[in-house]
């Protein structure tokens, strides 16, 4: 079993600039403690979920446990800056929106969740406006913010904290020597800290030397999730199958274009024959070179054979030209859910759904003894 911090890799000759870097963004937060910048509170439910880390801490899944929990009984918004999408300003998705217009995760929630709004928008606080504002959005009851710990601009009621168990901002350094974006102190904004990607088979002792490790104040509440992975769904066609359908004598090449594939490897490798990691940087927007090498890297592999990808990539993927036949045959994105562990899932619905009832502008959240359940 890998343990905690196995993924953090120093650059000990860039400390330097990390230390010029450092100053730079504890000036800004500086900035924001004393009030010469301003943070927007709002009177409708907005709940962040972010990271101080360069690279995925599993933001994605995170934010649709959200949208799962909340969105039979309430109007749910999810408002993202839309990474590397084509587009400028506001931007409201809708049936007919594609992938380079709101960016790749953005159009996967859209994808999956017909009944929500999703809207891009590199300034926050003109997201919330247009949506809280305009007619077609008016009926928003609680904005989610993907990706949004460090816009300080806006103060959310509830700021969820997601730190991935295997690079650990403990033991992390700012860039660009580690992967911080800011001091590991900034963890002490959150009211809710995930730790994500844990294993699934973790001793009671690793739970509490974790916890004293992420040295916690009382007022913040402490959770672990493990990811789940559902059944394979064809990116091409509408085949789908169980990872435990796969032959052990099934050749896997695992496709990724994200931060952190190293989980998905490492849980792959209890499938099929052999796992051949195909990866390219995060949001990669996919070129006719690379799909050459994905076409002759899954056709140089010996049969039985299958491709994985995850969902985000998926959304890339359905828009490029020159996949071969073969290829989207047997392309397969794998979802994944994430999965309270310690019990901590009734602890967390209940945080989640009492702030939204206290704080809803519409008294719509009925209560019940089942809020727990998402």
């Amino acid at each position: 079993m890998r343990t905690e911090g196995d993924f953090i890799k120093i650059n000990e000759w860039l400390r330097p600039l990390s230390w010029i870097y450092g100053m730079g963004v504890g000036l800004r937060n500086l900035l924001f403690e004393i009030g010469i910048l301003k943070s927007r509170a709002y009177d409708i439910p907005v709940i962040a979920v972010g990271n101080i880390t360069v690279g995925g801490s599993g933001k994605t899944p995170h934010v649709e446990y959200l949208v799962n929990l909340l969105h039979d009984k309430l109007k749910v918004a999810v408002l993202s800056r839309g990474y590397k999408r084509k587009s400028r300003g506001y931007v409201l998705a809708d049936k007919d929106t594609t992938m380079p217009m709101i960016g790749d995760e953005p159009f996967q929630m859209k994808s999956k969740y017909s009944d929500i709004y999703v809207a891009v928008d590199k300034n926050r606080r003109e997201g919330i406006a247009r949506l809280t504002s305009d007619e077609e959005t008016s009926d928003t009851d609680v904005v989610l913010l993907d990706d949004a710990f460090q816009h300080r601009y806006v103060k959310p009621g509830i700021n969820i904290l997601l730190v991935d168990y295997h690079r650990l901002i403990i033991y992390d350094e700012l860039l660009p020597a580690g992967h911080l974006r800011e001091p590991k102190e900034g963890k002490n904004r959150a009211d809710i800290v995930i730790v994500t990607k844990c294993p699934k088979d973790l001793k009671p002792m690793e739970f509490r030397v974790l916890t004293r490790a992420m040295s916690l104040f009382p007022y913040q509440a402490l959770f672990f999730t493990t990811l789940v992975y559902k059944d394979l769904k064809g990116v091409f066609n509408d085949k789908s199958m169980p990872l435990s359908a796969i032959s052990p004598s099934t050749a896997i090449m695992l496709l990724t274009g994200i931060a952190s594939p190293q989980q998905m490897t490492v849980d792959l490798q209890n499938y099929g024959s052999q796992i051949v990691p195909l990866s390219f940087p995060d949001h990669h927007a996919f070129t006719g070179k690379d799909i050459e090498r994905i076409n002759s890297t899954f056709d140089s592999l010996p049969q039985p054979r299958i491709i994985i990808t995850t969902e985000k990539d998926r959304s890339r993927l359905l828009g490029v030209d020159g996949l071969s036949d073969n290829v989207k045959n047997n392309i397969y994105a794998l979802p994944i859910e994430v999965k309270f562990m310690l019990d901590g899932e009734k602890r967390f619905n209940h945080k989640i759904i009492s702030y939204v009832r206290k704080n809803s502008r519409n008294s719509i959240l009925a209560k019940g003894q089942n809020d727990h359940k998402s």
